[in-house]
């Protein structure tokens, strides 16, 4: 085993780099642990051991074993995160060990393309004298062929030649290239790219390069913003089709390396088509680390509002695991991202992937939900029977008697109708623990708006429940107050409705 080289703390490095796609994120985190409880921790025993020669079968007849530095042995994807680690935390680490690490990784027989970026990227970081370029040199005749193709700005052509068939080029396609067809199921067109022949098995999923405001002017710069994060493969770039833009004054580049490594990790997770495990928690984890305006910009850069429903589950449950507890404001942000704009735009019965995602969150972070999808659903004036249905699954099965009162108070701020009526009926239905003054509150609500609903067996109904379920409350200014607004009912309940009230008496 491989993992026998390394001491107790190197190796639980190792074994967080060895985690998947999260690797780099999971021994970021690991590290800071480590110093918390010892600050003179050090990175070089994991690096001394990891250039530690190694005899090894070579597989060939003519030399059965040969001698190779240790990280020469570990996985393609290990070599990636450690790299990305490396370059996260490469300030405080010896420049000369660094150069020692890279110099070690050149003996590797079958580098990968990524890996080879990642070493050019830090030797271009940690000040080497060469300065070579990101990209191999099949990638610079693909450039060079787009830059020919990228004049006709004024109709059509220019950029969406280079990304269209290859039968479409003026020239004939390099005999190392292959397509590859975009198959995210995602709003946003797609476009069919070339893909480099050296990618292999897990090297060759793709990821999309977001282009914001202050974008990308040239390819090192870009190269060094992606060499960063935790990618698989060496893909080229698609164009970006509709890519929310971060709020005003919170550009993506102002997020921390971490940050933007997890943000490529979520995407992925959320394009997949399989179950999320633990690793999905700890790549989920970074929104503890975030302040509320990175929040925003993290939420606009994975598109939540626009993420399909079947995918709220895998979500909802790692936003939900144990180990996590996120503050008022971040809950309160994901789920506005996340929810309000699937509940407006209900046409059908919500989902049950929908009503799953709901009801857990705001059972989970109540407060929040309230504030951030109870409360801006009612304020809406075109809301309908089906908005109002899943709220009164959240006030019956989720909501506690304190955030049911809280949801009545929001309900005194808006102008009532006939879905906000059955909102305020499911309320009162749930019994709520009344002070005299929100009593005395609601039964002027019930007198100033009672007026728009003279022929509404729904608000009929409301009063019918308060004159029954709590007459307790009703004082003589109640109920003369409630008499004047029984006096425009034009229902079949008005009979009803004046026993009921006779029927309260004043001691």
């Amino acid at each position: 085993m491989l993992l026998s080289r390394f001491n107790g703390r190197s190796k639980l490095l190792v074994r967080s780099l060895l985690c998947g796609t999260s690797g780099a994120l999971k021994a970021l985190d690991v590290f800071h642990r480590q110093q918390r409880l010892d600050p003179d921790m050090s990175l070089s025993p994991l690096l001394d051991a990891l250039c530690r020669d190694e005899v090894t079968c070579s597989g060939t007849e003519a030399q059965p074993l040969t001698v190779r530095p240790l990280v020469c042995l570990f996985p393609a994807l290990f070599k990636q995160n450690l790299l990305s680690f490396i370059y996260l935390v490469h300030t405080v680490l010896p420049r000369t060990t660094v150069l020692h690490l890279l110099k070690c990784l050149g003996q590797d027989l079958h580098p990968s393309p990524w890996v080879v970026a990642l070493v050019r990227q830090l030797e271009r970081v940690i000040g080497t004298s060469s300065d070579p370029p990101l990209y191999t040199p099949l990638c610079s005749q693909r450039l060079k062929a787009l830059a020919q193709h990228s004049g006709g700005f004024g109709g059509t052509g220019g950029w969406a030649v280079c990304f269209s068939s290859p039968t479409e080029s003026d020239s004939p396609p390099e005999p190392g290239l292959s397509e590859l067809a975009t198959k995210r199921k995602r709003t946003s067109s797609s476009v069919t790219v070339d893909s480099d022949c050296e990618e292999t098995g897990q090297e060759s999923k793709r990821r999309k390069v977001d282009v914001h405001g202050s974008g990308c002017h040239n390819v090192d710069q870009c190269s060094a913003k992606e060499t960063a994060g935790s990618s698989e493969s060496e893909a080229p770039a698609e164009t970006p089709c509709e890519e929310p833009q971060p709020e005003p004054g919170a550009p993506c580049d102002a997020l921390p390396e971490h940050i933007k490594i997890s943000v490529l990790q979520i995407k992925e997770l959320l394009e997949s088509q399989t179950e999320w495990d633990q690793i999905s928690v700890e790549v989920v984890k970074v929104l503890n680390h975030c302040d509320p305006g990175q929040v925003v910009v993290l939420c606009s850069m994975l598109s939540l509002p626009d993420l399909p429903e079947q995918t709220l589950p895998n979500l909802c449950s790692s936003i939900l695991a144990p180990a996590l507890d996120f503050s008022y404001s971040t809950t309160a942000t994901l789920i506005k991202s996340l929810l309000l704009q699937k509940v407006l735009s209900l046409s059908e019965p919500a989902s049950r992937c929908l009503v799953t995602a709901v009801t857990s969150l705001c059972s989970r972070y109540p407060r929040p939900t309230c504030d951030a999808l109870i409360g801006p659903v009612l304020e809406e004036k075109d809301i309908g029977n089906l908005q109002a249905e899943l709220l009164n699954r959240l006030i019956e099965g989720c909501l506690d008697s304190h955030y049911r009162l809280l949801v009545l108070q929001m309900t005194f701020k808006i102008s009532w109708s006939e879905a906000v009526l059955s909102v305020i009926h499911s309320l009162l239905d749930s019994k709520l623990d009344f002070s005299e003054e929100l009593f005395t509150q609601f039964s002027e609500q019930l007198h100033s708006q009672g007026s728009q609903f003279p022929k509404s067996v729904k608000f009929a109904k409301l009063m019918l429940t308060v004159l029954t379920k709590y007459n307790s409350h009703v004082t003589a200014a109640h109920k003369h107050s409630l008499q004047v607004c029984l006096m425009a009912n034009e229902t079949f309940l008005k009979k009803s409705l004046q026993a009921a009230l006779k029927r309260i008496s004043h001691t």
